[in-house]
Parts: structure tokens; sequence; C-alpha cells
């Protein structure tokens, strides 16, 4: 038997015969999970929230997919169609707010399962649409779907990934996005001439419709979700079995301990939102996550992911939405204008790869605020790289490498931060605060249009918002002690696993 850390519960090893008469041990299942090799019931785990981040990207962008149908056969001005592409923004913003709480009370599989289902039915609902006022209410609602299930997503993956290679799992099951949306453009181009506009959002419907049939049959809830509600001991060994299948769990009780303070994280942990009643064997009765992620203990550290993935989304939005007019304005054709934006979403699965590899091996944090720096880096370059196509085109690839892996990674790196208790709250919160960064990237982009500023100008003035972005992820961890412990050092203890 291995000799238990400091702080930690014992890990538990293949069966020992005499097990069965000691006392009842402890098993911290997220050392448990640490202590293991990636199993195919992991890999299960990777690959069905992979498909729901595809569904999520093939949704999000449908109607970019559909719009030019629309405005011809409805017989529409293009910014008629403003209302209804910014409607699932909106709700994604308010779907990741309202999911995180609920998951942390309700369990993550299960408000995962619900929102892939939401926004399924909503996209089928929308494809009979018949009026811009009617699309653009569906379109919300689908939104909320969309919104509550990536931090579901995330939080589950995440609580399923050993330490020595959370990053780079989550940062895999985010390529999802990217090949939904490449996906959602090749299907459209073959179903719109066919089937017309609606077969898009059937699509976008039906299947995430059977995939939730999936998530109920194959997908487990989350181990550290049931230890810390003290539930359903043989419900946790059944599926740490099917990590680890030649381990034994007879008189085991399961707990999920907080890393950064080395202690039990149970239901019953008073911290910060006040006292909790008891309910006997069961444990107590949830604490309301999103004070555990607004408490002076984490505070600071979440205004500063906030801050950061903001400033993130602004740039990658502002650029997305923006970057074929401005090549346009710079003096290049149609064409090659399109041809340039196209490799700026290229490397983003790469990156994600690559940035995630190396959170896993370094602190993450300073990981992140670096790839920020690196932005910066590269969009004053490509602000002086105009009139040379090949080296512009390069640092197009470039910057849009690690813009997204930068804008990725937040995700990893929100999910290792906050404890069992809160954290899919604390990963919703991030991403619902960040649509607003979004948003605000498309709007920052249409008034520096309307002033007249150029390519060089525009990129330069990115820097800003990367270095600012650099700084809070790097300051994160600054403020808060646990226990005599720094919060950057457990979070970079974590990180380096």
């Amino acid at each position: 038997m291995k000799k238990p850390q400091s702080g930690r519960a014992e890990t538990l090893r293949p069966y020992d015969p005499a097990a069965s008469t000691r006392t009842q041990r402890s098993v911290d299942v997220q050392a448990f999970i640490d202590d293991q090799r990636f199993s195919p019931f992991q890999w299960t785990i990777l690959v069905l929230c992979f498909l729901v981040v595809a569904a999520d990207g093939f949704d999000t962008a449908a109607v970019g997919f559909i719009a030019p149908s629309l405005v011809q056969q409805w017989g529409i001005a293009r910014s008629s169609l403003g209302p209804v592409m910014s409607a699932a923004l909106v709700g994604l913003g308010i779907g990741a707010l309202a999911a995180g709480p609920c998951a942390d009370r309700v369990g993550r599989k299960t408000v995962l399962v619900l929102s892939v289902f939401f926004f399924g039915m909503w996209s089928l609902a929308a494809a009979r649409a018949t009026s811009i006022e009617s699309l653009t209410l569906l379109r919300f609602l689908t939104g909320l779907g969309l919104g509550a299930a990536m931090p579901n997503a995330v939080t589950l993956m995440s609580e399923y990934a050993p330490a020595r290679i959370r990053a780079v799992a989550v940062n895999a099951m985010f390529c999802g996005f990217s090949c939904g949306l490449a996906i959602g453009g090749v299907a459209s181009a073959w179903l719109i001439p066919h089937f017309g506009w609606p077969s898009v959002l059937v699509a976008g419907g039906v299947g995430p419709i059977v995939l939730t049939v999936l998530l109920i049959l194959l997908l487990p809830e989350s181990v550290q979700f049931l230890a810390v509600r003290r539930q359903a001991d043989q419900r946790i060994a059944r599926i740490l079995q099917r990590i680890a299948p030649h381990s034994r769990f007879d008189d085991c009780r399961f707990v999920a301990l907080d890393a950064r303070a080395g202690r039990e994280a149970t239901m019953a942990d008073a911290a910060t939102a006040g006292s909790m009643s008891k309910r006997g064997d069961a444990g107590a009765r949830p604490q309301w996550a999103l004070a555990i992620v607004l408490s002076s203990r984490y505070r600071f550290g979440t205004l500063m992911l906030w801050l950061a993935y903001f400033m993130g989304l602004l740039i990658y939005y502002l650029l997305t939405n923006w970057l074929p007019t401005l090549f346009k304005d710079t003096g290049f054709s149609g064409e090659k204008a399109a041809l340039m934006t196209s490799l700026f979403p290229l490397g983003g699965v790469l990156g994600n790869l690559c940035v995630g590899w190396i959170m896993d091996r370094f602190a993450g944090h300073r990981v992140v605020a670096l790839t920020f720096v690196l932005v910066g880096v590269l969009v004053l370059l490509v602000g002086r790289g105009v009139g040379h196509q090949v080296w512009l085109g390069t640092l197009i690839f470039l910057t849009g490498t690690v813009a997204t892996s930068a804008v990725t990674s937040m995700s990893a790196l929100a999910a290792s931060f906050y404890p069992t208790r809160a954290r899919a709250t604390g990963v919703a919160w991030m991403l619902g605060i960040g649509r607003i960064g979004g948003v605000a990237g498309a709007l920052v982009g249409a008034a520096l249009m309307g002033l007249g500023w150029q390519f060089g100008a525009v990129f330069s003035l990115l820097a800003v918002p990367s270095v600012i972005a650099a700084c809070g992820v790097y300051l994160m961890t600054r403020r808060v002690q646990v226990d005599g412990l720094s919060e950057e050092g457990a979070v970079g203890a974590v990180a380096a696993k």
C-alpha cells in the first residue's frame, strides 16, 4: 500500500486480501484518478464531451451559414439579421451564468444532458420559423442551451482527467468547436442547395438529440461531485472500477480533497457563505457556489479571470468579424481577403494541444499569461507586415493559433483554480462574462471602422487588451493565502503535476 501524502486521503491500490479486516479507509477520488493511466472509459468521456462541443460549434455558427439564403428568400436587408446573429450570443451568456450554479447543486451530467437536449430541440423549432422575430426568439432559446452545455463539458472533463494531462485533455475537447464549425460549413454547402436553409437547423437539432441518448447511456456523473455530496459510495466504486478494473473498494469511504487547502472539500466545509444546516448521514446542504466564487478567498482571482477572458474574446471576435473588411480596405481583392482570413483559425487545434501540453508541465497561469504576451507581439508584427503577402499570411496564421489557444486554455485554468463544490459555477461565470467581450469585440470593430482606422492601427491597438489579459492571468493567484500556502503555490503545484 502506498504511503499517503501529507494532507491527502489514502490512495487505493489493487485489492489486498487482508483489507476486509481493517477499518474503513478513505479514498480521495481525484488522487485515485491521478494515479491511474488514461483508461478507455476516460477516452469515452473525452469523445462524448468533444461531440458536445462540436455540436455547440455547429449550432453557434448555424445562422451565419444560412444568412445568405434568408436574405434571398425572405427579401430582407442584411442589417435585419443583426438581432438574429446576436440573439444566440446573448442566450449563450445567460445560459452559462445560470447553468454553473445549477450543476454545482444537481450534478454536471444532469445539467449537461438537459442543455444538449434543450438546444437541439429549439434548433429544430427554429427550422420552422417564418419571420425575423420568431427566428430571433428561437435562436435566443437555442443559445441558452448552448451556453449551459460548454461549461459543464469543461468541468466534467477536467474532473475525470488525471492532473498530469488535465489541461491538454480539456484543450483537446475544445478542438471539437473548430471541428463543429468546419463540419457546419461543409454540411451547409451541400444541404442548402438540396433541401434549403431549414435543413441546416434540422441537422443542428437532430444531432444533439441523438447525442443526448448517448450521454444518458454512457456518460457518468462526476465522482468528485458525488464524493463532495457524500452520496452513493457504491455508485462511485462502480465508476472508479471502470477506470481501474483490477481495484477493489471494499469498506471504502470516498472523499474529495481540496488541493489548495489540503483538506476534505465536503459540503459541510464552512468556507465563505455562512453556515449550512446538517442532514445527517447524507452530508450537509450545498453551499451557494457563487458565494464561494466571489468569496474573499477567490474574489481577486475570479475578477482577474473575468478580465482576461473578456479581453481575450474581444480580440478574437474583433478579428473574426472584421478581418475580411480590414484586408479589403488595405487593397486585397475579395478572394485574397477571404483566403487571408481563413488562415486565422487554421492553427487552433494544434495550438490548443501544444499549450495544454505545456500547461501540464509548468504553472498553468504563467503559461497562459505568456501566450497572451505572444498575442500582443504578433498583432504588432501583423500591423507592420502589410505589403508582404507571404509574411503577412504567416503572421495571421500564427496570431490565430496563439489567440485561439490563449482563449481556449482559460477554461482549463479556471477548472483548476476552483474547488469541486464551485467548479462548474466558476467556469460557467467566466465563460458567461467573457461573452460580453465577444459582443464588445464586434462593436469596437464597427466603431473603429466608422472612425476610419486603418489595418495597422487596428492591429497595434489590439496589443493593449493582450497585455491586460496577460497581466490579469499572471496576477490571478497573488492575493489569497490558504492555510499558510499562497494560492499561487497551490495552483502552480496542481498545474505542474
